[in-house]
């Protein structure tokens, strides 16, 4: 990729537990050209936690300042923290040729989607609500009511699924992350952004003039 393409702001979205973090963990391992957005928050650094690098840690009042001047694509409220996604380092992650992107909730995914119509958009499923359980049980994290509170979050998430431009379900790891990267090979061949981006600027040039031999003289 050249550096004059601008590159794609890549939207995931999924049910807690649907392997959202391992998938991306893998495509940003091995394309060099995606970059996971850094995100803004109130909460305080965790120990090894550098700012700038893991998150943007912003005081309450700056954090709403942002708020004001329309500096989030979006953000929300997680407990007693806020969590917001940085317009300008997106803007200029872009604007580098790289691909952002983002792991943001179904609510977040959609504040994207309305901010960012060129956005590419996805749903990453689970094969049924079983696996689901199935993987929220085997990761050993959470309680069977907090379980039981995440399947009825993911029936509700489902529900927006298609909002997305595309699913993909994670049934096998290597084939969701092989469909992961074919959907951003395939948004970069779409006819509206290899003419945007002057690919094909050379096809839409004047001929020039044909340069005629010279008469013979008398």
């Amino acid at each position: 990729m050249t550096g004059s393409r601008k590159g794609l702001l890549v939207v995931v979205s999924g049910p807690s537990g649907v392997g959202k973090g391992t998938i991306l963990e893998r495509l940003l391992t091995c394309r060099k050209d995606c970059v996971f957005s850094i995100s803004a928050t109130t909460r305080a650094p965790r120990p090894g936690e550098i700012d700038g690098q893991h998150y943007y840690f912003l005081p309450p009042e700056t954090f709403n300042d942002w708020i004001e001047q329309d500096r989030f694509l979006e953000w929300n409220q997680v407990h007693s923290a806020y969590y917001g996604t940085p317009r300008e380092f997106v803007e200029r992650t872009r604007a580098q040729g790289r691909h952002v992107v983002l792991d943001v909730d179904v609510k977040g995914g959609l504040e994207v989607m309305t901010a960012e119509p060129d956005c590419v958009s996805i749903f990453l499923a689970p094969p049924d609500l079983e696996a689901l359980r199935w993987r929220l049980r085997h990761r050993g994290t959470e309680s069977a009511e907090q379980i039981a509170g995440r399947l009825l979050v993911a029936r509700s998430e489902l529900k927006h699924m298609d909002r997305y431009a595309y699913t993909i379900v994670n049934d096998e790891i290597d084939r969701a992350e092989a469909q992961l990267e074919a959907v951003l090979e395939a948004e970069m061949a779409r006819t509206v952004r290899v003419i945007a981006d002057g690919q094909v600027q050379a096809l839409f040039r004047p001929e020039p003039e044909p340069i005629l031999p010279k008469p013979p003289g008398p």
